[in-house]
């Protein structure tokens, strides 16, 4: 069975709705497919190589931690700064760095539901509420000592670079993608109109009392205003392949037009026995399966999208899904992503 088929095999099983699938080495494009529906309820479309896909966590190296890399490599950040020299802190938290909220090193809490609490408050006051709680939440271990992936430390992350760069994370991004140049990417609500079917549907939200499309999925990223530093990026598997290809050729050192090649090593190292600097890496149980090799960083999103970069094989594998679509309760892409990834790395790289 190729990769196409197992795809088409998945989709029968209900693995997802429907997903897009990239694989790129060095400079080509290998392989690129769409399968199934990005939306089924209240009608259905098929989903296309340009479907519009909304991101989840990968907001977090995708959007946060290269907002992040930037300010390093132009000198304004530090990554063993102390957020306290940024953002005002509470004495037991003016340890946690830079680099320990990238590497989720920091001790605080892994989520909380304020989403919950928000509405209660005007829109415009909401992103300083949330900041305000997450800088009261008690740690949960001495920051530096453990690890636990964090929503919270990249909302914190996000504060960060708003307050350095003087700008919206929004702005900011817009200005640095418009020179990849990328076509569909964008924290939550872009300024131009895109027809709602190109967004791929998620889930019937429960107490938004709808189908989520156009508007990202993670509650707390909804209440905040649409995005934060953890959620609410969307792209589609095109543009998160240009992404990644610039990414691999600043750190092969193919070119040092965006980044210096250091900057970019230093954020694709591992900092812990898990987390590089706003990158996940393969573990015994990995969703890349066996055949990536250590040298490899990547990351989930909790909507069924996920991006692994092999730095030694220079391979790219894009894999965007809606899994979620109708329901955050089909859970079948944790045993698939491991297979796919194999037969990935089979068919175009062994």
């Amino acid at each position: 069975m190729n990769t196409e088929d197992l795809l088409k095999e998945a989709l029968k099983k209900k693995v997802f709705p429907g997903a897009c699938l990239f694989v790129g080495k060095d400079e080509k494009l290998l392989f690129r497919c769409a399968v199934g529906y990005s939306k089924k309820i209240p009608y259905c479309v098929s989903v296309k190589e340009d479907t519009i896909f909304d991101l989840a966590s990968l907001t977090k190296p995708f959007a946060t931690a290269f907002s992040i890399m930037k300010l390093v490599d132009d000198g304004i950040l530090d990554l063993d700064m102390p957020i306290s020299e940024i953002i005002p802190t509470p004495k037991e938290k003016r340890k946690i760095t830079i680099r320990m909220l990238l590497s989720h090193s920091s001790g605080l809490p892994s989520w909380r539901p304020y989403y919950l609490k928000l509405q209660r408050y005007p829109l415009r006051e909401r992103k300083r509420i949330t900041l305000e709680w997450i800088l009261k939440e008690e740690l949960l271990f001495p920051p530096g000592k453990d690890i636990l992936y964090s929503d919270l430390g990249f909302i914190l992350l996000e504060a960060a670079v708003e307050a350095v760069s003087k700008k919206k994370m929004k702005s900011f991004l817009e200005d640095i993608y418009r020179k990849v140049p990328l076509k569909d990417t964008f924290l939550s609500y872009p300024e131009k109109k895109i027809h709602r079917d190109r967004f791929a549907a998620t889930e019937f939200c429960p107490w938004r009392k709808r189908i989520i499309q156009g508007e990202v999925h993670d509650e707390n990223a909804w209440a905040i205003g649409g995005s934060s530093g953890h959620s609410g990026l969307f792209s589609t598997a095109e543009d998160l392949f240009l992404l990644s290809k610039l990414l691999l050729d600043h750190y092969s050192g193919k070119r040092e037009d965006f980044f210096k090649r250091s900057t970019v090593e230093e954020f694709f190292r591992k900092q812990n026995k898990r987390w590089t600097l706003g990158w996940d890496t393969p573990t015994d149980r990995s969703s890349c399966g066996r055949f990536f090799s250590e040298k490899s960083v990547g990351h989930l999103g909790f909507t069924g999208t996920s991006v692994w970069i092999d730095l030694e094989k220079k391979a790219i594998v894009i894999f965007l899904t809606n899994r979620i679509h109708p329901t955050r309760r089909n859970e079948k892409i944790k045993l698939f992503r491991p297979i796919l990834h194999e037969q990935v790395i089979r068919e175009f790289f062994l």
